[in-house]
């Protein structure tokens, strides 16, 4: 603890997750350290190549108003009304999110986000930001970290209160924690990786395409999708194996590049001028789902975000539930106090098995945006569910909808949804057996 009585908190990475919790902390009045391994991103330094946009949605949302972040956040967001499918014959469709345009997704820039976060962090005095300094070492009892100044080398070592693990999916801290006896870790790779692409501004400075839209080429294995950004450009991303005879192994020459793009994705080329540049350019990255418990560490460490539950992208919720967990973390710790040990056990108790059904939805999600969203049966289906609500409201509410656009938990979603799809083949199958008796008695 300070000499001045304030708990001391040191956040190893300066994240989304880790800039929204040094926020919520610094409100607070409580004293925090956070340590980045990267460069200040609010002086514009951002590695290009696999920053993938992001969609925030209610619980992210929810978590930033909170903050008192919302309105400044949403104010440099675009809109979104649903996906925008392109089918390989060069038509598009529209699907709505929602059952009207007050259901939203909002396309954010990873980078611009986390510079407004890193900027109202530091503007509580109780904050300091740390840059360029990379995790080496944990002491999980003391507790405290070892840093390695990444320009200078140096290494200093930090005490605290708390540590808290926002660095990652493959986070140094979670790593120390898993030598630990019964902790429980997996880490599950996708076939697929993702490359980033870009669809630049026209030469006025117009969107080129649909804006308020996310796009899909979905093709069965693999897909591409492109989200808005305010300048006019679309961020674009390639999701396709990374093995086999098609697959990112297969393309190595821009001719290669431009051969493969025009015949799968021919309506995307004519706006994509740096397609082959960005293509040869721009690193392959892997998807991984990590899953791992418990999150914490007696009062002393306690993991967040991707640290602890890290998601492929396909469900629009690996930022959302970061968000989410810093809003849950927080009401736990207004509950319990200075008990962070209770705090924190009661966060880990809260979140984990949602996450859990979280991280299933997204895999199964993924199959559904590259294989079915172009399929007559699912837009059936759409159409289906979006009737069902708009007879229904109170009733019938569609799982994708209570999982971006309510704070309905994760697992409360999936089984009312569940009991929903009960309800309507029950329905469905009285009606066929009245529609049968009518004809035949």
């Amino acid at each position: 603890m300070s000499k001045d009585g304030r708990h001391h908190f040191v956040i190893v990475g300066g994240g989304l997750a880790g800039s929204l919790l040094a926020v919520y902390l610094g409100r607070k009045g409580y004293r925090v350290d956070v340590y980045e391994m990267r460069d200040d991103i609010r002086g514009g330094n951002v590695a290009g190549g696999k920053s993938i946009n992001l969609a925030l949605t209610r619980r992210g949302i929810d978590a930033l108003a909170h903050a008192g972040l919302a309105e400044q956040v949403l104010a440099s967001a675009v809109p979104m009304k649903g996906r925008l499918i392109h089918s390989e014959s060069g038509d598009t469709s529209l699907q709505p999110y929602g059952k009207d345009d007050t259901q939203l997704n909002y396309s954010v820039s990873r980078a611009g986000l986390n510079a407004e976060l890193l900027e109202a962090a530091d503007s509580h005095e109780s904050v300091t930001l740390h840059f360029n300094k990379k995790c080496t070492g944990v002491d999980l009892d003391e507790p405290s970290v070892t840093l390695a100044d990444t320009v200078t080398g140096v290494e200093v070592r930090v005490e605290a209160d708390v540590i808290v693990s926002a660095d990652g999916a493959f986070s140094a801290v979670r790593a120390r924690m898993q030598k630990l006896a019964r902790f429980n870790y997996s880490q599950q790779y996708l076939e697929h990786g993702y490359k980033e692409l870009e669809i630049p501004p026209g030469v006025a400075g117009e969107f080129q395409i649909e804006k308020n839209a996310l796009h899909i080429w979905p093709r069965r294995s693999y897909m591409m999708i492109a989200l808005p950004n305010l300048d006019g450009s679309f961020t674009c991303t390639l999701f396709w194996p990374f093995d086999g005879p098609f697959s990112f192994d297969n393309l190595e020459s821009e001719e290669d590049v431009r051969r493969f793009f025009e015949e799968h994705f021919a309506d995307a080329v004519p706006v994509m001028p740096t397609l082959t540049a960005d293509y040869l350019g721009n690193p392959t990255n892997p998807l991984a789902t990590i899953c791992c418990g418990p999150w914490h560490y007696q009062d002393k460490v306690v993991l967040l975000g991707d640290a602890c539950h890290a998601v492929v992208p396909f469900y629009g919720q690996g930022m959302n539930a970061a968000f989410e967990d810093v809003l849950v973390l927080d009401a736990c710790m207004d509950k319990h106090k200075s008990d962070f040990g209770a705090a924190f056990a009661a966060y880990y108790s809260e979140r984990k098995e949602h996450v859990d059904v979280l991280q299933r939805l997204c895999v199964d999600n993924f199959v559904e945006m590259r294989d079915h969203t172009g399929s007559k049966w699912f837009l059936l289906r759409k159409k289906t569910e979006k009737m069902l609500s708009k007879i229904f409201p109170s009733w019938y509410v569609p799982l994708y909808n209570m999982v971006t656009h309510t704070r309905i938990r994760y697992v409360d979603a999936v089984r009312r949804a569940r009991m929903q799809k009960q309800v309507c083949a029950l329905v469905a199958g009285f009606l066929v057996i009245a529609v049968f008796l009518l004809l035949f008695t």
